[in-house]
């Protein structure tokens, strides 16, 4: 029924273009008889619905299929490009529309150039538009959120720094949301489609600890971005022409101009080798660690062998690993020890020490750990 109501309309509107052509034509070019002139008139016309009636199946087709074209491009178009675009797009037409008076004085060409100069501006606008987006975004920044935010009279966090581009392994570790929480990250956190994707696959997967995983990270993103004070939007944008999802989290970072948040060691070199900012909740784990130095005391427990003979491991509350060199007799108790050095690996921060010796205690512990040995 639609369809038939829309052949009958392009119909019409071919057999009114065809009227108001042969019109003009004939009354211009044609002076005999008026009944000669209607007869023309009335012959072009329905020679043009004739037409319009058998175009109308394939001109249907071909605006279906520009309009599924524009919607699969916009699906994929970040909604920051459509958002300024739309801004850009505006104030070109606005600008358009006042110099149309002026432009319309401006002899033989004066009817058209109106025309010719809002397309210009129009499109000029738009590509302004899409390449400030993040400028004019920042500006509307400054009015207050809608909703509970609007209530509660916060502004809405400045997206003026870089968006912050979240992996699979930062989301399903947690301690982003914990981080988020103490209001240390600013700006919009970016969660491509292909990572919740990927999410929804490990939450799915029938092997128990990765269902587990996979869930607790998507509970982590749905707390994110009802609790806390952060801007947490879904990207879309995929690259099917990229199999790889970190050669993906680069490509999507160099497009946006934006940081990875990441924990994966080899995300990090692969982006450092091409030129992508990488922030490390590891790196930054390790960094407020309490700074230790040589010499100075500490309290531990130890509660294992070490790897090599006579050594007993401990741990900090912070899951420092402490080696105690001489450490195997005390194990299970909770002892005070010097610190002789502290290595930083790839794995995080080791710290070496030996127990203190404390006179007459000391020489409990060591028979201890004689008797232990026996």
């Amino acid at each position: 029924m639609i369809s038939k109501f829309i052949r009958l309309l392009i119909t019409a509107v071919i057999a009114g273009g065809g009227f108001s052509a042969s019109n003009s034509l004939v009354l211009w070019w044609y002076e005999g008889p008026m009944q000669v002139k209607w007869a023309i008139i009335g012959l072009s016309t329905i020679v043009s619905a004739l037409i319009g009636f058998y175009l109308a199946p394939h001109i249907t087709r071909f605006v279906l299929q520009v309009m599924g074209w524009i919607e699969t491009k916009l699906s994929k178009t970040p909604i920051q490009d459509i958002i300024g675009g739309a801004i850009g797009l505006i104030f070109g037409l606005i600008i358009a529309m006042l110099l149309r008076s002026s432009l319309a004085l401006i002899p033989i060409i004066g009817d058209y150039l109106p025309l010719l100069v809002s397309l210009l501006l129009g499109y000029l606008g738009l590509s302004v538009g899409v390449k400030k987006k993040d400028d004019l975004l920042t500006i509307f920044a400054i009015f207050p959120r809608l909703g509970k935010d609007k209530q509660l009279g916060k502004p809405v966090p400045s997206t003026g720094s870089k968006p912050k581009i979240l992996d699979t392994s930062v989301i399903i570790d947690g301690r982003i949301a914990d981080i988020c929480k103490t209001g240390f990250i600013e700006g919009v956190l970016v969660v491509p489609g292909f990572v919740l994707e990927e999410l929804r696959h490990i939450a799915d997967s029938s092997d128990l600890l990765k269902r587990n995983r996979g869930r607790r990270g998507l509970d982590i993103l749905n707390k994110m971005r009802k609790e806390f004070d952060v801007i947490v939007k879904i990207h879309e944008e995929d690259f099917d022409d990229i199999a790889e999802v970190d050669s993906k989290l680069v490509k999507l970072a160099q497009k946006l101009d934006g940081d990875i948040l990441t924990n994966d060691f080899n995300l990090n070199k692969i982006a450092e080798l091409q030129g992508v900012k990488v922030l490390n909740i590891n790196e930054l784990a390790n960094a407020v660690k309490p700074v230790v130095l040589p010499g100075e005391e500490m309290t531990v427990q130890v509660i294992k062998d070490g790897k090599e003979a006579g050594q007993g491991v401990g741990y900090l509350d912070d899951g420092t690993m402490i080696v105690v060199e001489g450490g195997k007799g005390y194990i299970g108790k909770t002892i005070k020890v010097l610190v002789t050095s502290v290595l930083q690996t790839a794995a995080g921060r080791m710290i070496f020490a030996k127990p203190k010796e404390t006179g007459k205690s000391s020489n409990i512990d060591r028979l201890s750990e004689g008797n232990v040995g026996g």
